[in-house]
């Protein structure tokens, strides 16, 4: 390929037809005719001297597009150079005091709940026409969600995700994604007062033969506490999943079951001072919360204060 005599305006294209996976609405966000969307498709198509489109039938939609595995793995590329070209020539001047943007997190309830209301505080007092939206953290990999900028922040613990950033960049390869230390929580065993378990040292042996409650955000009935118990050739019995955290407080306190929590959330969902925190009886690893943003965003004034208010609100709790 020749990049000297590569058309610009072919990417631009095919970044809308691959957020859009559709010629008609690529054309009318483009203000082209669908032919020379197709036209540009297939220029591309000889430039790069790949496939990067096929037909397919979507149930009920119709004909879609479907992306290559060359397509796939080219365009974070050419989204990420876009916006930085868009950035570099028409700069946005984020000014708090009189902007309007509007800011969706992704993040657990445990989270949110030491998480937003500093950040609204400080949202308050610098960006009063600023909104936020908070949408639930249902995935340890939320990658996908920022890359369909379906969210502008995920804040969360995200061990796979940070340790595949780290392996890329240390191999020498292009990482589309940033993320930032926001704090390090602590877990611990939680009960109500009237468990048998309440006024007696908590070991190994009967932390294993309790009955327990799992925060799963997935449904699986396994987490970082089992896989400590399985390092130890031990296990637990888990006989309830929940997706949330305010909820696993909810139900430890009215009924004789055990749950991992945050060391921090407890106080925010035990109001009435009806539960038990015991120390885990073996070692868990720590749990590093992030923030995590697709590299396109790093740039932008409006992320960059997003990003600063989301740590000096970390700080307010955790500093």
């Amino acid at each position: 390929m020749n990049f000297k005599t590569l058309d610009l305006n072919l990417l631009r294209v095919f970044d809308e037809v691959m957020a859009e996976r559709s010629l008609t609405k690529a054309a009318h966000n483009l203000a082209l005719t669908q032919p020379a969307v197709s036209n540009a498709l297939r220029r591309l198509r000889e430039t790069v001297g790949d496939d990067l489109m096929r037909r397919s039938t979507v149930k009920g939609q119709g004909q879609g597009l479907e992306p290559t595995p060359r397509a796939l793995a080219l365009w974070p590329h050419v989204r990420e150079a876009l916006a930085q070209l868009q950035m570099s020539l028409s700069p946005d001047r984020f000014r708090p005091a009189t902007a309007d943007n509007t800011f969706v997190l992704a993040m657990a309830d445990a989270t949110a709940a030491e998480i937003v209301p500093g950040l609204l505080a400080i949202t308050e007092a610098e960006a009063p026409g600023v909104s936020l939206r908070v949408v639930p953290l249902s995935t340890r990999d939320p990658r996908g969600l920022l890359e369909r900028e379906e969210a502008d922040l995920a804040l969360g613990y995200f061990p796979v995700v940070l340790a595949d950033i780290t392996a890329k960049l240390q191999a020498g390869s292009t990482a589309n994604f940033d993320h930032a230390r926001l704090y390090d929580g602590e877990y611990v065993c939680v009960m109500r007062r009237r468990h048998p378990l309440a006024k007696k040292k908590l070991n190994l042996d009967a932390f294993c033969a309790a009955r327990h409650l799992l925060v799963s955000f997935s449904g699986r009935p396994y987490g970082f506490t089992d896989e400590a118990l399985a390092s130890l050739g031990r296990k637990r019995r888990i006989v309830l999943t929940v997706n949330q955290f305010f909820t696993a407080g909810r139900v430890t306190l009215q009924s004789d079951v055990l749950t991992v929590l945050p060391r921090h959330f407890v106080r925010v969902a035990d109001s009435a001072g009806e539960l038990v925190i015991k120390r885990l009886p073996f070692d868990v690893p720590v749990v590093h919360v992030d923030a995590l943003w697709h590299r396109s965003t790093h740039q932008s004034s409006a992320h960059q204060w997003l990003r600063s208010a989301v740590d000096r609100s970390a700080r307010g709790v955790f500093g």
